[in-house]
């Protein structure tokens, strides 16, 4: 599909932001939730935050901690007692071995779902990844409904969760938007992520849209900022009101004093970058 037919789709207006009472932050401790933690307080009385490590700072107005595993079935349905809603950042980020990528992202995220279900919560955001489709080349413009190609465990677990999310909306209606995130970094850091590059403003004004659009189903949609040279189309999203604001375009000149990689080199082919080429991990 080239990008001269994709439809060209109308954004819907954003949604407005009402109150959650309780929403729900996994991985607050990680990259991401550091940065999340603060920002999503204007959308609900109270932000319970979750991870398996440490936060760095103790609970503070509008917040609880409960540490939870999310391979333990029990403690995530304690975890997700009482919310609203789900923002679901939780588990290992990065290329790992399977067995580690097992606990945390396919049996971690089916606990979460589950507990969805026995709690009556009808919004997840999910926090996908770029992964997903790692393996399509840089020289391809995506959209939601093109063939997955994972570049790795990593990426295959971030497929498993789209499907849950998709089995959990036509079994129990349980709505979600799978966030494809690119690269959310204070600044990109290689030519790669001149076109993944999602700002942290950006980020949380998508997951505001994820949280209070309406009738989203289940929505895969893409987390880039408006950067010049784009791989993916959002057209399939549209309902969900999200107009970034941003673009790595300000960080160009400083990323292009890097040495440019080879043009058969994975980081220069595969939209997923040096994923397609980590591990195998064996001992």
């Amino acid at each position: 599909m080239t990008e001269e037919t994709y439809p060209k789709a109308v954004a819907a207006p954003a949604p407005a932001t009402r109150t959650l009472q309780r929403l729900l932050l996994t991985g607050a401790a990680g990259g991401l939730g550091k940065e999340l933690r603060a920002r999503l307080r204007p959308f609900a009385e109270v932000i319970r935050l979750s991870d398996i490590a440490a936060l760095e700072a103790a609970a503070g107005p509008q917040e609880e901690v409960v540490p939870c595993n999310l391979a333990d079935k029990q403690a995530v349905d304690a975890l997700v007692e009482g919310c609203d809603a789900i923002v679901h950042l939780g588990g290992v980020s990065v290329e790992r071995p399977f067995e580690e990528i097992l606990e945390a992202n396919i049996r971690g995220t089916f606990n979460l779902y589950e507990a969805a279900r026995r709690h009556g919560v009808k919004r997840v955001v999910f926090a996908s990844s770029n992964h997903v489709v790692g393996f399509h080349r840089q020289t391809e413009k995506l959209d939601a409904h093109c063939p997955r190609r994972p570049d790795g465990y990593y990426g295959l677990s971030k497929s498993y969760g789209e499907d849950l999310a998709q089995f959990y909306f036509d079994r129990y209606g349980i709505e979600t938007v799978s966030i494809r995130i690119g690269s959310s970094f204070p600044e990109p850091r290689d030519r790669r992520m001149m076109s993944t590059w999602l700002s942290y403003r950006d980020l949380t004004e998508l997951v505001r849209c994820c949280l209070f659009a309406a009738d989203v189903g289940h929505t895969v949609v893409y987390g880039a900022s408006a950067n010049r040279d784009v791989w993916w189309d959002n057209h399939a999203a549209a309902h969900l009101g999200w107009t970034p604001q941003d673009t790595s375009e300000v960080f160009r000149a400083k990323v292009e004093q890097q040495p440019a990689p080879a043009p058969t080199d994975a980081v220069a082919v595969y939209q997923g970058g040096a994923f397609t080429q980590a591990g195998p991990f064996e001992s």
